[in-house]
């Protein structure tokens, strides 16, 4: 899915595909995740992305956050037609700054289809982009770069610690049935740097981020209507994800999750280790979609609460992957005292998601 854990839409290919026509490829917990084969784009695979939230500072202190995200799509139509205007594969983009300044997400998109100089994405490693708005993986570093209409990022990305595989060896599970699964793998604790400009003035920022990349065929069940999802870079190294899948009546669907201290093997939960507990709501002034923005969630008995970097991060992406959901920066707090820093993704709020 996506974040967060899940998944939404996008990518690339101006040749004829070498896979039928009429399937996507399953998901299946014997094909586990392996590098640098999986650091690229998986074109077959209906939904992908490549995604990475983060935590910033200017050199006045300022903090702020940052997102990033690509999507890939395979729409399965026209694969047959010969012509290169068939849109074999899509490709989207969301970027946005969460600054409790303004009070506002800003955020920007943009959408193509691949080819024709427009948008690609490489197989061999990250290298997906749309127009100016790339990200890369250049040696061990990944490079963002977004040209927005009312933003720039020039960010890299330096990894600190080994890759997270999620779920069991990158096999992450999202509902009842086998079916309704993912790859799926993270990049905790990336170390920040590079600048940010609003309004042409440019800031040198320093910071940490997450980064997950995952892709699947049919991560969402049919009963389910959205998810919940946390990535929490912990102080001291550690990392922390969960999730959960909401059916139609808000109740939890499957659930899934890990956590990782710094040094130390991967603890991977069961649905029934996770719960999230809403504890203010926040209605959208423009969408009317009412948000739980802060939350308790309890992960193997651990428990943290969650408080937004500020209330209205809503991104409106109709223009591109055709939903609106919320994505915000918030603070990890144990006992009163924050213990870290990550994103919360909301979807299904607005209307039931629909992949």
């Amino acid at each position: 899915m996506r974040r967060r854990g899940f998944l939404a839409s996008p990518i690339l290919l101006l040749a004829p595909l070498a896979f039928a026509a009429d399937e996507y490829p399953r998901v299946t917990a014997d094909d586990a995740v392996r590098f640098p084969r999986d650091a690229g784009a998986h074109p077959a695979f209906r939904s992908e992305w490549w995604y990475i939230t983060g935590w910033v500072k200017d050199e006045d202190g300022n903090r702020f956050g940052v997102q990033v995200t690509f999507f890939r799509n395979r729409p399965r139509v026209a694969e047959s037609n010969p012509s290169a205007f068939a849109p074999r594969q899509l490709l989207f983009a969301h970027a946005a700054i969460a600054d409790p300044r303004v009070g506002t997400l800003r955020h920007d998109q943009r959408a193509s289809r691949a080819g024709f100089g427009l948008a690609d994405a490489a197989e061999s490693t990250t290298d997906v982009w749309i127009d100016s708005w790339s990200l890369k993986l250049v040696g061990d570093n990944y490079v963002a770069t977004i040209a927005a209409r009312d933003f720039q990022f020039e960010l890299g990305f330096a990894p600190v610690q080994s890759v997270l595989l999620q779920g069991h060896a990158g096999f992450s599970r999202k509902g009842p049935s086998i079916e309704n699964a993912s790859y799926y793998y993270s990049q905790p604790q990336l170390s920040v740097s590079g600048s940010v400009a609003v309004g042409g003035k440019r800031a040198s920022v320093s910071g940490t981020a997450w980064l997950d990349h995952e892709w699947s065929s049919a991560a969402m069940a049919p009963e389910a209507s959205g998810w919940d999802w946390i990535g929490i870079n912990l102080d001291g190294g550690g990392a922390l994800m969960a999730f959960r899948m909401r059916d139609r009546s808000g109740a939890a669907l499957w659930a899934g999750g890990s956590y990782r201290a710094s040094g130390s093997a991967t603890r991977s939960f069961e649905p029934g280790e996770i719960q999230f507990n809403p504890q203010r709501r926040w209605r959208s002034p423009r969408t009317g979609a009412e948000y739980p923005v802060a939350m308790r969630v309890s992960v193997g008995g651990e428990e943290y609460a969650l408080e937004p970097l500020m209330d209205d991060q809503e991104l409106d992406s109709r223009a591109s992957t055709g939903t609106v959901y919320w994505e915000g920066a918030v603070r990890a707090l144990r006992g009163g005292r924050e213990v870290g820093r990550g994103y919360l993704e909301l979807t299904g709020y607005w209307k039931p998601l629909q992949l």
